[in-house]
């Protein structure tokens, strides 16, 4: 007889594929930008692993089972993808301690959190620091010396390094149609972003491998993109000027892509039932398009995902009913 699968083994095996399809988008992040994500993974990583065992010590749990479980190495990694480049090394390290502490510990630690923690980070350090979290790199590598100079503040940061991302433009666009912004604009390449459209297929193929080994169901990630899909569609009214941009244009622009597989698909904090799952995608995506073009972020994927994770008990509710179990 063959002895029962270890079920923290296989969460492990888990986490260790979804660093594997990080990969993919964290080198097209690293030809886009240089060395900022690299140098945000490095004070996320270990801010998250410092807090975890601080936490951790203070609870009197063992240390070393937990920190080697992987969970604050994800948490850390996504809060890094998600952070703009070059951020001033304060910024990566405190959101990356409040991930860990107010997104898994104050809930009693791993599969127990109701938020998802890299988006809680990343949601502390944007209200915290709109100033620094408004300010993306443009396409322009800079050298590790540079890079280093700028995010630890040993050197003023090289003029023009920073532009208004795409969606920005769109949004306080009041004057040129689509297509002007496109030919004109430097932020803007075929479709989204200039380069930032080859880090969204990066991460959906990575997301593709994730869907492909089963580590998560369609049914999120589908469910996120159809919905943005059909929402911009139906606020799309071609390359005029009040235009809020095309579907592909949304699906490719952002953090569409990377949030669809790799943020939504979390299972601590989403639901469990298949279509709870659809339901909470699509909520996901229809706040990212409202936020997107009518709320004060460009993005507001964090928002959308955290206004969801609140909606899980509901959904779960609403799945069971509907399968005739008691709510």
């Amino acid at each position: 007889m063959l002895p029962a699968p270890d079920p923290g083994e296989r969460l492990r095996a888990s986490l260790r594929l979804v660093l594997l399809a990080c990969l993919p988008g964290l080198l097209a992040l690293t030809w886009l930008h240089g060395w900022g994500t690299l140098l945000n993974l490095l004070l996320t990583t270990t801010a998250a692993l410092a807090t975890e065992a601080v936490l951790l010590r203070a609870q009197r749990r063992p240390v070393r089972a937990a920190l080697g479980d992987g969970s604050a190495l994800v948490s850390a990694t996504l809060l890094a993808i998600a952070l703009p480049a070059y951020l001033a090394w304060w910024v990566p390290v405190i959101a990356s301690a409040s991930a860990l502490a107010l997104g898994k510990h104050v809930y009693g630690g791993l599969g127990k959190n109701p938020f998802n923690p890299a988006m809680l980070g990343y949601a502390v350090a944007l209200v915290s620091f709109p100033a620094q979290m408004t300010q993306w790199p443009g396409p322009q590598p800079l050298d590790l010396g540079t890079s280093l100079e700028a995010v630890f503040g040993l050197a003023v940061r090289p003029d023009a390094w920073a532009q208004a991302t795409v969606l920005d433009v769109v949004r306080h666009n009041q004057s040129l149609t689509i297509e002007e912004l496109f030919g004109q604009h430097p932020a803007f390449g075929r479709f989204a972003g200039a380069g930032s459209e080859w880090v969204a297929l990066a991460f959906l193929a990575g997301g593709l491998l994730l869907l492909q080994r089963k580590v998560f169901s369609w049914h999120a990630p589908v469910a996120m993109l159809g919905s943005l899909f059909i929402m911009s569609l139906l606020g799309w009214n071609g390359s005029g000027s009040d235009s809020n941009g095309s579907p592909l244009f949304h699906l490719l622009a952002g953090s569409s892509l990377f949030v669809a597989f790799f943020i939504v698909t979390e299972p601590v904090s989403g639901p469990r039932a298949a279509s709870a799952r659809l339901l909470f995608g699509a909520g996901v995506g229809v706040l990212v398009y409202l936020i997107r073009t009518w709320g004060s972020y460009p993005d507001g994927s964090a928002f959308a995902v955290l206004l969801m994770n609140l909606c899980v008990p509901a959904l779960e509710r609403w799945a069971a009913r509907r399968q005739g179990q008691p709510a």
